[in-house]
């Protein structure tokens, strides 16, 4: 059976990785002032990120429409998909999964499969690629689900944030919370795991990326592990240095720079790791 897989663009996948695994990519959008921009089509990462602490009015984002996903099923269905499996990020942070699910009830040639992994950036992208490793090794669609959905569960995202400012203007740390945050030169390690996100404040730069280890070292052995960032290259350079022995044996890590989707509350400057737990 041939299964197509279909996801978002807050799944951060690099574009050699979207192409080798023929994996469909549905944008968001990100509105600046009167102005609307697909993800990573009709605005780049970097221009995005080096325009953010100038814009007028603090960015905006939508999801894609059912045609969107309409769109990208029936191209799969086109190409001789059997089965489509379509993964998303978390229902908490957007409702792309419900928009997906929409498109997938108007699909009556094969079966679509929606998923909401609980995660974001990486943390999606990583099961979206494992999805598609799956099905390319000939994995029956019931084998495929019942995994991803286990891996799901033990999917993490743990970033260092440069600033609190971002989570101010898009109205997700109220000011009080900011005030005091920006008097202690707090830097927060935002967490994402199973539909829950959560906030960790440290005091200081080094201190945070020390933290940022040792909640990665918590986890004990990983399966897969991958870079996040949001337009930080130097940061994320010399987070690999310093977490190189975290890296499974013989694994090659991805690298993802953070959708506009999620950078336009957590700013510039944001460096982690998604990661999938050994079970």
């Amino acid at each position: 059976m041939k299964i197509a897989i279909v996801t978002d663009s807050t799944a951060d996948l690099p574009r050699e990785v979207v192409e080798q695994h023929r994996i469909q990519v549905v944008p968001l959008y990100i509105n600046i002032g009167e102005e609307s921009y697909l993800d990573g089509v009709d605005m780049t990462r970097a221009q995005f990120y080096e325009g953010l602490p100038g814009f007028k009015k603090h960015p905006t984002t939508a999801v894609p429409g059912i045609d969107a996903f309409l769109g990208a099923f029936n191209r799969a269905i086109e190409s001789g998909a059997e089965a489509i499996i379509s993964l998303h990020i978390s229902k908490t942070l957007s409702n792309t999964v419900d928009v997906a699910r929409l498109a997938a009830e108007r699909i009556k040639q094969i079966p679509v499969h929606v998923l909401d992994t609980g995660n974001l950036s990486m943390g999606v992208g990583l099961l979206a690629r494992r999805a598609a490793i799956m099905a390319e090794a000939g994995e029956k669609i019931k084998t495929i689900l019942a995994e991803i959905g286990d891996k799901a569960k033990r999917t993490y995202t743990f970033a260092v944030l440069s600033t609190l400012e971002f989570l101010r203007r898009s109205g997700r740390l109220s000011n009080l919370q900011f005030g005091l945050g920006s008097l202690l030169i707090l830097k927060p390690i935002i967490k994402m795991n199973n539909g829950a996100t959560e906030l960790e404040r440290t005091r200081t730069i080094t201190g945070s990326q020390h933290r940022l280890l040792q909640l990665v070292e918590e986890k004990g052995k990983l399966e897969e592990l991958a870079f996040v960032h949001t337009h930080a290259p130097e940061k994320v350079d010399k987070l690999k240095i310093d977490a190189a022995y975290l890296v499974p044996q013989g694994e090659k890590p991805l690298v993802g720079e953070v959708t506009p989707v999620i950078g336009s509350h957590i700013g510039p400057g944001a460096v982690g790791f998604s990661f999938i737990q050994a079970g």
